[in-house]
């Protein structure tokens, strides 16, 4: 028995080795990683929450309480289906969950306050510009589009600047501007049905039942497809290095989103007449051409990570065959197949998810991002892919 105080290896030590040469460490732990914008980004939600909850605040005192869950309920729709989209978009390399959740309640509440806010005083500006004009004209052709662009693309931007590590390109930037369109169409589209519901006095459903259609089915992805011009533009400067990129950048991707927002606004009224005549004319092949350069985006995406995982393949990290199963949808549709029978599906998916990772981290190194930085979360990276493949292997024996 030891002596109280002592501990059996301090009684028997270990004996010397042989030699005087320090032993050659084989394996270290990873790097503890910091991801400083995380906790910037946990502020962010708690603001953007609270503002969220004075429009809501906003919205039961203008609809009342029976409207406004009857509303709700009705948003939930459109909704639905933007996140089905996203979803889409999002599946090869998918954004952390802070961000998205960030970027709907910046939509849903900041976005929105903004309008409400800032709205009515921009209307009296143009006002004082053109006399004559009618005040709901320009505040449904000019103020609108100007003052929800901007507020929308601000909440992209502060995600770019606090978050830029995982802003990789003009896909992330899609991800992003999409679900900011999301929750600002959300509480628009509450704002709406209310609208139509409380004013539609003997008509009550067929205007509510046709306000749903045109806002809720028909033209889901409007706000989307607007903002995703200031996505897609802040995702290309995101890939260059530094900072001078990003405000040029955003003031540029403003200029379509605007127009295509004020298009989209004054167009059935001054320029074609009809909405429907607008819709199939103009909004359908502007849809079908932006989901094609989005399919073109991804296909790009899904090179990229082939080509990065290749320059791992050449320095042993990975085996060429891992490469084409990392880098291919069908590699990845067979992993999960065989992931799923091993009993080992969940360390599977975050194998692909990190591995996918690292070949954007590689890009941003490639491409002089945050060289120093980027290299240390590289090991990081590595570190954590070699551990889930062992414990794959294990796993499955």
């Amino acid at each position: 028995m030891s002596a109280p105080g002592s501990f059996p290896d301090q009684q028997h030590p270990a004996p010397p080795g042989y030699g005087s040469a320090p032993v050659q460490t084989f394996w270290s732990p990873p790097a503890v990683r910091r991801d400083k914008g995380l906790a910037a980004t946990v502020v962010l939600i708690v603001l953007s929450a609270v503002a969220l909850a004075w429009v809501g605040m906003f919205l039961l005192d203008s609809l009342g309480p029976p409207a406004f869950i009857v509303c709700g309920l009705l948003a939930l729709v459109p909704l639905g289906i933007c996140v089905l989209g996203i979803w889409w978009v999002d599946r090869w390399e998918p954004e952390p969950r802070s961000s998205l959740v960030f970027s709907f309640l910046w939509g849903a509440g900041v976005s929105v306050a903004i309008a409400l806010l800032v709205g009515p005083y921009f209307t009296f500006a143009l006002l004082e510009l053109v006399p004559y004009g009618s005040a709901d004209a320009l505040g449904a052709v000019v103020q609108a589009p100007v003052v929800e662009e901007v507020a929308k693309g601000l909440g992209i931007l502060l995600l770019l600047v606090v978050r830029r590590r995982i802003f990789d390109g003009p896909v992330d930037g899609i991800v992003f501007a999409a679900a900011v369109a999301a929750g600002f169409a959300f509480t628009e589209n509450i704002l709406y049905f209310g609208s139509a519901l409380l004013a539609a006095g003997n008509d009550t459903i067929y205007q509510l039942g046709f306000t749903f259609i045109l806002r809720g089915l028909l033209s889901p992805f409007a706000h989307v497809l607007f903002t995703a011009c200031t996505g897609i533009a802040l995702g290309l400067a995101a890939r260059r290095a530094g900072n001078a990129w990003i405000l040029p950048a955003f003031v540029l991707g403003l200029i379509p989103a605007i127009l295509g927002h004020m298009l989209w606004n004054g167009g059935p009224a001054f320029l074609f007449g009809d909405f429907f005549l607008f819709y199939f004319l103009l909004q359908v092949p502007f849809f079908a051409a932006a989901v094609t350069g989005v399919w073109l985006l991804r296909r790009a995406e899904q090179r990229l990570t082939l080509r990065r995982l290749s320059e791992y393949a050449a320095a042993g990290w990975f085996t060429p065959a891992e490469v084409g199963m990392l880098a291919t949808g069908a590699g990845r549709r067979q992993a999960m197949v065989w992931a799923r029978a091993t009993g080992t599906a969940p360390a599977m998916k975050e194998f692909i998810r990190r591995a996918t990772r690292l070949a954007l981290t590689r890009q941003q190194i490639a491409a002089g991002r945050d060289v120093p930085a980027n290299q240390e979360y590289e090991r990081t990276l590595l570190g954590e892919v070699t551990g889930i493949r062992s414990a794959m292997l294990a796993g499955q024996r």
